[in-house]
């Protein structure tokens, strides 16, 4: 497998087929369709040589431009794979994010990969079954309805065998587009989908065994480290390039481009040595930043440069209405990844090769190939695990880094390997945002106006044709500065409450931020859905009812509303004690995607330092594809929002970030983390929403609504832990 896949199916002619309906011995056929157009990525991609191959033991392998994560999709996609070509999982592999190899679907992001990856697999493999029982029977030698596919062998009504599926194709393309109307195997008869099958990636992990990024080894490998300025606009004022190559030792060298500066060598060991040792005898020129952490907020309101309306529907009219208020601060968060991180090159003879755990590997290659002036088809990105993260963390740059210094020094693969200390300093952040939020609630308990204010900084800068998008490429000679502001729209995510009010008028205000910002799990949906589940409670109180139940009277929404009751029937016999609370949450990720409300069991042995007892989560994402890896994502959105809710922030002066490891920058603790349990509403005939990020939104406000529950004290800034 080489680049020639992908330049196949960029030019493939190909034959678009129909399918009948009918049933199959031992399982049937079904006739619903989720859509009336190809789902997902299928639009973009509609040939099935996109998505699967058959190779010669009579195994799938599945191609996704999707990154494993750890949200699991590896796992999801092999269930649909498995199901759709009635084969055991084992006879099903993935391939994931291989810009030689597998479709190009952007950015692993916003929840989407089920939706965009998972079911068009579903539909590949569907049609792909079709197809080989079309060929198959081709001659009318056996009836088409008598044939039955089963791990890779086609049977007749008799049992005796047709073909296996590598004979029926002999090594050739399926040359076939799907079409719909497709038939989906009756989802009675599922063996796998829907049910807690467990990926095979955390036996690798937890046994040690080579699996992520950073456990790659190349035969002749160099190891690299930047030597990064002390802060954002520093740059070099002297270099005595001689002076310093002087003072190292054998074997190891010294590459200066512009203010860009690294040192390689055989060993890692003394990589790290070397630039220490190059550090202390560079000098930088260095700018202040405009404000320190301290006084962030202010510096926000007053430096904002545009404006945008989000919701502006009808006129406000407080009459007899009982007008609830508050202002909200977050700060800026890091992702915090548990390994710093890492990228790897190659680069000969006018190609070049990347290995990165970046999660949008072809956007990678569009920023490279703008940084370098190589054409895209002469730059391979493949796809490998990291160590966790949700959001744009340092992946792409490490691998830029390492692309910068392989085309230096070509022939050899280079290995970049950031420290904890870059790793805090140089991450783009979580954006700090500040929400302003009046309402009025009429004596029945109906909201009848919604006025909202938010000041926030971009919410994505990811890679993209904009090499200005990639860290090392502002600091060579040939300097490429970010051009634009990145996703704005993420700041007002979950802005406009999903509840029922006639009358809104929020305003979203765009600041550019003294911290370097980009995507980070549920964008300002966290910050929004904080300030507004607050006020929300707030309304409740005021009308004298229970939080839920003023929930569900503003809501028209069957499934919002299902969602809150199963949560007050799992919560109904919870009575706090002395000092402690209950508290609630709920939001719609981005108002169209999954539902969930969170609930928190806390005692306030301070407001500070409250012990969080237990969380309840019931979450609404469709059909559920695996139970066990949606729970595991509704848990780890909960904990992630809780650490952020207790504890993160990003401290800063007009010097520095402040925030340069694990002491300075305090994340939850193993025996910190309550118990958190979890039911899942499924929906088996309705599309599958994003699972990733929906637990993440209410749990802020579950938090701090149990706290004022137990204290009195409404809670407006985060985190909780403010020294």
């Amino acid at each position: 497998m080489d680049h020639s896949r992908r330049k196949f199916i960029k030019n493939l002619g190909s034959l678009t087929v129909g399918f009948s309906f009918f049933s199959v011995p031992g399982g049937t056929v079904g006739t619903k369709q989720f859509q009336t157009d190809l789902p997902g990525s299928l639009r973009r991609f509609p040939q099935i040589d996109s998505w699967l191959e058959v190779l010669q033991d009579d195994r799938i392998r599945v191609y996704t431009g999707k990154v494993e994560l750890g949200q699991g999709i590896g796992i999801v996609i092999r269930q649909m794979a498995a199901e759709e070509m009635s084969c055991v999982l084992d006879k099903v592999e993935v391939v994931h994010a291989d810009t030689a190899l597998t479709p190009n679907e952007g950015y692993t992001a916003g929840s989407g990969s089920v939706k965009a990856s998972a079911i068009a697999v579903r539909y590949a493999a569907a049609a792909a079954r079709e197809k080989l029982l079309d060929l198959a029977s081709s001659g009318g030698k056996v009836d088409r309805q008598d044939l039955k596919l089963n791990n890779g062998i086609i049977t007749d009504s008799s049992g005796r065998q047709v073909a296996s599926i590598s004979e029926l194709l002999a090594g050739k393309k399926w040359n076939t587009e799907v079409a719909l109307p497709v038939p989906l195997k009756s989802k009675e008869d599922y063996q796998f989908v829907g049910k807690a099958i467990k990926g095979n990636q955390l036996f690798q992990t937890i046994t040690g065994k080579p699996y992520f990024i950073n456990d790659l080894r190349f035969e002749n490998m160099l190891h690299a480290m930047v030597i990064k300025p002390p802060i954002y606009s520093a740059v070099l004022s002297t270099v005595e390039t001689d002076e310093i190559r002087s003072t190292l030792p054998g074997g190891v060298d010294l590459i200066i481009d512009g203010d860009f500066v690294a040192v390689t060598a055989s060993s890692e060991f003394t990589v790290m040595q070397a630039a220490e040792s190059v550090s202390r005898r560079l000098k930088w020129m260095t700018f202040q930043l405009p404000c320190s952490n301290e006084d962030l907020e202010d510096w926000m309101v007053s430096s904002a440069t545009t404006t945008e309306s989000v919701a502006d529907r009808g006129e406000i009219n407080l009459g007899e209405l009982k007008e609830v208020s508050g202002t909200f601060f977050k700060p800026y968060i890091m992702h915090g990844s548990m390994a710093p991180a890492c990228g790897i090159a190659r680069y000969s003879e006018g190609q070049l090769e990347v290995w990165s755990h970046s999660q949008g590997v072809f956007p990678l290659r569009s920023a490279l190939a703008s940084m370098t002036g190589l054409d895209e088809e002469k730059i391979r990105v493949i796809g490998v695990p990291g160590a966790g993260c949700f959001g744009h963390n340092s992946s792409d740059d490490a691998a830029a880094e390492a692309v910068i210094i392989a085309m230096a020094r070509p022939g050899r693969h280079v290995k970049i390997q950031w420290s904890r200390f870059d790793e805090h300093r140089w991450e783009a952040l979580g954006s700090a945002m500040r929400m302003q939020i009046s309402g009025g609630v009429d004596s029945q308990g109906k909201i009848q106006f919604w006025q909202a204010e938010i000041w926030t900084d971009s919410h994505s800068q990811r890679p993209n044709s904009d090499a200005g998008t990639l860290l090392p490429a502002r600091y060579t000679k040939q300097t490429h500065t970010l051009q634009g502001r990145g996703y704005l729209g993420g700041g007002y995510r979950n802005a406009e409450p999903y509840y029922q009010i006639p009358v809104q008028k929020i305003k979203a205000h765009f600041f550019d931020g003294p911290l370097r910002v980009s995507s980070l799990r549920s964008l300002g949906a966290f910050a929004n859905v904080f300030a507004i589940e607050s006020v929300i409670e707030e309304m409740a109180k005021s009308v004298e009812m229970h939080p839920l139940d003023f929930r569900i009277k503003n809501l028209e929404d069957r499934r919002a509303i299902a969602v809150l009751e199963a949560l007050k029937n799992m919560t109904a016999q919870v009575i706090p004690d002395a000092k402690e609370g209950l508290g609630f949450g709920f939001s719609r990720y981005k108002n169209n995607d999954g539902y969930c409300a969170v609930a928190v069991h806390l005692r306030a042995t301070s407001v500070d330092r409250p012990i969080v007892l237990k969380v309840w989560a019931v979450a609404d994402a469709g059909e559920i594809m695996n139970q066990d890896g949606l729970r595991k994502q509704i848990e780890g959105g909960v904990l992630q929002a809780l650490s952020w809710t207790l504890m993160e922030e990003v401290k800063f002066d007009q010097e520095r970030i402040k925030s340069i490891d694990w002491v300075r920058y305090p994340v939850l603790h193993f025996a910190e983390s309550p118990e958190v349990e979890v039911v899942l509403l499924d929906h088996p005939d309705e599309p599958p929403f994003g699972g990733g990020e929906m637990a993440v939104p209410p749990t802020p406000a579950a938090v701090t609504n149990a706290l004022y529950q137990a204290t009195g004290q409404r809670i407006y800034r985060l985190p909780l832990r403010r020294s």
